[in-house]
């Protein structure tokens, strides 16, 4: 469970907007695919995309969603901010506010709220109304969310379940699960999974539109 929208849910901006809004997502993509000894198209089976779409996101002509920084983050074995070219000094226990710098992704905006490097991520994640709540992603791991500010309808298999502010979640990331914001101003939310260091490890998001040939 993270660009602009182009009318529809998933839409990719125009290469302009993509180098604007992630500038270093493009040559960390490349990089940190090599460094696990993958193909492209071995990394892009990996995560759901079809190698085309994989390559133009290592070109910049694309840009990732949040989902599937996750998803490329899980393979290559690292972090989100790794993939951004981000680092935490020290790996500092302690994130301040003012060090949290919002990152635009998939129409979702997000914070790193923890350090690179651990076996769990931290974000705090606010999801626009409208903004990929019909993608089904299933794929190895644990998650945790916190509804911190608006209402979230929250898809687990067969299930649905509404949550407030204050509620949260806890399951098991092999469970189909969906995340969409039931107002028009978006839902806030924290949000905690585990990361797999495993360069090899399978990952499998359901296809966002557009994404596959």
């Amino acid at each position: 469970m993270s660009s602009s929208e182009t009318g529809r849910p998933g839409a990719d901006p125009s290469p302009d907007q993509a180098a604007g809004a992630l500038p270093a997502v493009a040559p960390q993509l490349r990089a940190l695919r090599r460094r696990a000894s993958l193909t492209l198209e071995a990394a892009a089976r990996a995560a759901g995309l079809s190698p085309a779409h994989l390559s133009r996101l290592e070109t910049g002509q694309r840009q990732p969603s949040l989902p599937m920084l996750l998803a490329l983050a899980r393979i290559y074995g690292t972090t989100v901010s790794e993939l951004l070219g981000e680092t935490v000094a020290d790996r500092d226990a302690v994130v301040r506010a003012a060090d949290m710098e919002p990152t635009a992704a998939g129409g979702w905006t997000y914070w790193q709220a923890g350090a690179s490097g651990r076996g769990m991520q931290a974000l705090r994640v606010h999801v626009p109304h409208g903004s990929q709540g019909d993608i089904v992603r299933v794929h190895p791991g644990e998650e945790w969310l916190h509804v911190l500010r608006g209402r979230l309808r929250l898809s687990l298999g067969d299930t649905t379940h509404q949550l407030a502010p204050g509620d949260s979640a806890h399951f098991d990331s092999l469970t189909p699960h969906r995340i969409a914001a039931q107002d028009s101003d978006g839902v806030e939310l924290l949000f905690v999974h585990t990361l797999l260091q495993s360069p090899t490890a399978a990952l499998c998001l359901g296809p966002t539109p557009g994404d596959m040939p």
